[in-house]
């Protein structure tokens, strides 16, 4: 039988011996030729191509075989065999069409062995071979793919020692933060009076550290007995709560906690371990916390954990707990209370939702679950608490959040303002622990309230006061009334409250009149009305008439002609400047209608000579500021309520801000201080004397009664008090709304429904009535226990420059209201006419039909044809506070808002 193509034998091939091993059939593609049975040896046929066939019979190995029992020949036609099966398309050499080409070791040449039948030992015969490996069970083939179990052994154990090599690499990476989180140190701020003793109020988060020995052991085991019972004596994590954690999370079905006290600790203090829940977080927090128990005590731990805990209704830690629910330091509480306060941490926030619910049920639960749990961990010690009842548990009462009630909203909500101008928001104090120190003089607060509460108790509420003290010599504010309750009643009215200076303005004129050169020997005429271009004409109070006069006696006197032709002299621009400079008209700039301009500039460009006699809109604070340059020598402090801002250890965060400027020279300064003197002793002011004590100041009444003023001072402090009506309408103006006993309508009527209106006042409130009363009931009582100081002399600055020719001129006859009690220095008990009477311009005009105003009121300024100018625009407060008419054509005045927990203004 001739070979076949590509199964010739190579040369030196042994041919396959009777007796030798059978041969492999490579013919069949891919199967492996199994031994039968050996049998007896027959008559062996021809030798096929590789060596002849044997008879059957033990195997032989011979000589040229490997220590394998496989002959060096075949690995030699293997491998030539394969790269014939390369070059063939995948068959290798000797194989048949349709068979594979794979070799089996210990085969031999390719090609049936030719051999006779087969012997009883064999199936084929001598030389044949077993069954063809298409006959070998197709169940059987997969056990071909599984791997040894000594290379799976080997590869866990690999794979094994690398996962722990990570792990311990990863372990022997991850410190312990150097630094905390920045909520783990949170504290609230605390606010202080002038005093830096006396807290005004505490802001923010409730966090009192304490140490752990002050810290019953009853409360520590509660804690324990619920948390973490393995605290004392675990390395830090739970490994049975760890693998609940992991296969949960991994599994996706829950991602859970079981954190030891440790853990929370670690979670809640060291930056970089947040509250996120993630494989990642939870691994390093494990690291973290077994560091943590080799590097510090137990106690420390503990410690920390009880200072840092959340037990809701804002208290952090346990002391602040105690506080919060049982009003007691945390050494007085009882097991039954620490074993609440245990149950509380789980959950305390959903805890305060359900208790307010009227729900108890989850933290009854709890609570019965903590006392279960402390009995079983220390029977002797606990064992008898197992009775406990949640119902004999006694809280503190529960108060609703009061931290802006009364006066103290009032000092907050500017004190806050103040602050964030310097950069420090009010979350910052929730957290940061700051220590305020405001400029603000409890006595003084309670003396504003007390003088303003007995002087308008009969008044209506629609009848405002306000009020501010100011020291000169620093700017800073003592005190101030702008409202009893800052929850009802939100409009901080000393700071917001813009109103028409009218003749408390007229101290700045005649400080631009001396800082000009020209004296207080001046003569100017007290004509009765006067024109000036761009502004309706200006009479003096009665339409009075009092020829030439002095300054002393004009500003005693406030003849309003005489202050007109004055700024006429200096121009309005110097007397802007002085003012400006002194801090008068910056609030105005937060309204939109004054469009970012300085009130007086405003007034000065829109009114013209008007500014001269007080259409420019100020605040109380402004005014009291303002005066202090009189007070001070010509110097302005600008007006502030901090005078520092400090951490817990006493580091300055924020220093006094001191503006200091000199605005007027000392002698103009002590020269208007002389005749403002003489408004009290001699003029409209003298219901403002305190007798020994020198007093200067000047009133201040507009148009129609609607705003009046009393601005005076003392060697130590200024203070101005301003009085005006603010009446709610529905939006059209046709209709008074209904008003709380602070003034305000319903507060669920909406903003845009609102239009406020100032209106007059009774004539006895006028400048040197009321507020001239409620100033000097106020001083009387906080400046009792000063020193009596004497103002600086006279200084006769400047020349005389006199605007009319001296003639003698019959003084009017003083009527029983006008007869001031006060005689001056010069013992002239004067006889001028008191200032309630209508000081402003326009005396000679009646009421225009339709209007609630006079032209002159600057609050009413609908832009007259003819008279450009007649007074400011609405006074449209920020934040709030009600302004002053309304009138077709111009902007509506402020709408009131609603109330703003936080304090910060709508």
């Amino acid at each position: 039988m001739m070979p076949q193509p590509g199964g010739m034998p190579y040369p030196g091939a042994a041919s396959q011996q009777p007796g030798g091993p059978p041969r492999r059939d490579a013919g069949a593609p891919g199967g492996m030729q199994q031994r039968g049975p050996g049998g007896p040896g027959g008559p062996g046929g021809p030798a096929a191509p590789g060596g002849p066939g044997g008879p059957g019979g033990t195997p032989q190995r011979r000589r040229d075989t490997d220590p394998t029992g496989r002959r060096a020949e075949a690995a030699f036609e293997d491998t030539q065999s394969m790269l014939a099966a390369q070059a063939g398309g995948g068959r290798s050499a000797g194989s048949r069409p349709g068979e594979g080409g794979r070799r089996r070791r210990g085969r031999g040449a390719s090609g049936p062995a030719a051999g006779g039948p087969g012997g009883p030992e064999g199936p084929e015969g001598p030389g044949g071979g077993g069954p063809d490996d298409d006959d070998e069970p197709q169940a059987k083939r997969w056990t071909r793919f599984l791997p040894n179990w000594k290379i799976v052994m080997a590869s866990f154990v690999v794979l094994s020692a690398g996962v722990f090599g990570m792990i311990a690499v990863a372990y022997a990476n991850t410190p312990i933060p150097n630094s905390t989180q920045a909520s783990a140190d949170d504290r609230g701020s605390v606010i202080y009076y002038r005093d830096k003793k006396t807290p005004i109020a505490r802001l923010g988060v409730q966090r009192v550290p304490v140490k752990l020995e002050q810290i019953p052991k009853h409360v520590q085991d509660a804690v324990i007995a619920l948390e973490n019972q393995t605290f004392r004596t675990d390395s830090g994590i739970d490994i049975a709560g760890m693998a609940r954690s992991l296969w949960s999370t991994v599994s996706g079905t829950q991602l859970q906690g079981a954190s030891t006290i440790t853990q929370q600790m670690a979670r809640g203090y060291y930056e970089g371990l947040s509250q996120e829940v993630s494989i990642q977080r939870k691994i390093k927090e494990i690291f973290v916390s077994v560091k943590l128990s080799k590097e510090k005590t137990k106690d420390e731990i503990l410690q920390e954990y009880f200072n840092l805990v959340y037990f809701g209704h804002g208290a952090y830690g346990i002391q602040a707990a105690a506080k919060t629910f049982f009003g007691k330091n945390v050494g007085q509480l009882t097991v039954p209370e620490g074993a609440y306060l245990a149950a509380r941490v789980q959950n305390p926030s959903a805890f305060d939702a359900q208790e307010k619910k009227g729900d108890y049920s989850a933290i009854k639960w709890r609570f019965g679950a903590a006392i279960k749990n402390m009995g079983e961990l220390d029977p002797a010690a606990y064992g008898k608490y197992a009775g406990s009842s949640f119902e004999d548990l006694k809280f503190k009462k529960a108060k609703a959040a009061n931290t802006y009630k009364g006066l103290k909203g009032y000092m907050l909500n500017i004190v806050l303002r103040e602050l964030k101008g310097r950069g420090i928001e009010q979350e910052d104090l929730d957290t940061e622990g700051y220590k305020v120190y405001t400029t603000f003089d409890e006595k003084m607060m309670k003396e504003a309230q007390k003088a303003v509460k007995a002087r308008t108790a009969s008044l209506e509420p629609t009848i405002h006061a306000r009020l501010a003290s100011v020291d000169p010599k620093n700017g800073r504010v003592l005190a101030f009334y702008s409202g009893d309750d800052f929850v009802n009643d939100f409009n901080n009215r000393a700071f917001d409250s813009t109103k028409q200076a009218a003749s408390a303005f007229k101290p700045y004129v005649l400080a631009a009149w001396l800082e000009n050169d020209k004296s207080l020997d001046s003569l100017v005429d007290g004509m009765r009305t006067i024109k000036m271009p761009g502004t309706t004409p200006i009479s003096n109070s009665g339409n009075a008439a009092f020829g030439p006069i002095d300054m002393v006696k004009a500003m005693a006197s406030s003849v309003n002609t005489v202050f007109v032709q004055m700024g006429k002299e200096v121009t309005l621009q110097e007397v802007a400047r002085i003012a400006k400079l002194a801090g008068v008209g910056e609030k105005a700039k937060d309204n939109p209608a004054y469009a970012g301009k300085n009130a007086v500039d405003y007034a000065v460009e829109e009114q013209k000579y008007q500014v001269t006699i007080g259409s420019a809109s100020v605040t109380a604070v402004e005014q009291a500021a303002g005066y202090g340059i009189f007070a001070n020598e010509g110097k302005h402090f600008d007006w502030h309520t901090i005078t520092k801002v400090t951490t817990v250890d006493g580091g300055v965060v924020l220093p006094e801000q001191i503006v200091e400027r000199q605005v007027i020279t000392p002698e103009s300064a002590a020269d208007t201080t002389v005749a403002l003197q003489a408004v009290v002793r001699g003029g409209t002011g003298g219901a403002a004397n305190l007798g020994t004590r020198p007093v200067a100041g000047k009133t201040g009444t507009n148009n129609g009664y609607k705003d009046a003023w009393f601005v005076g001072f003392t060697p130590q402090i200024v203070t101005a008090v301003g009085m005006s009506k603010d009446v709610p309408y529905n939006r059209a103006g046709t209709r008074k709304l209904k008003v709380d006993k602070y003034g305000l309508p319903n507060r669920k009527i909406k903003d845009e429904n609102l239009l406020w209106k100032e209106e007059p006042m009774p004539s006895f409130i006028g400048g040197g009535g009321t507020p001239t009363l409620i100033w000097h009931d106020y001083m009387q009582a906080v400046t009792a226990k000063d020193e009596v100081l004497q103002f600086p002399p006279r200084a006769n600055t400047g020349t005389r420059n006199n605007l009319v020719t001296p003639t003698p001129t019959p003084t009017p006859t003083p009527t029983m209201e006008d007869t001031n009690p006060f005689p001056d220095e010069n013992g002239d008990d004067g006889g001028w006419p008191n200032d309630n009477n209508n000081d402003g311009g326009g005396g000679e005009q009646g009421e225009p039909d339709g209007r609630e105003c006079l032209p002159w009121d600057g609050s009413c300024d609908v832009g007259t044809d003819g008279d450009p100018g007649n007074g400011p625009p609405n006074e449209l407060e920020q934040n709030g506070a009600p302004g002053a008419v309304g009138a077709p054509g111009v902007p509506a005045a402020a709408l009131v808002p609603t109330p703003s927990p936080s304090g910060r203004r709508p």
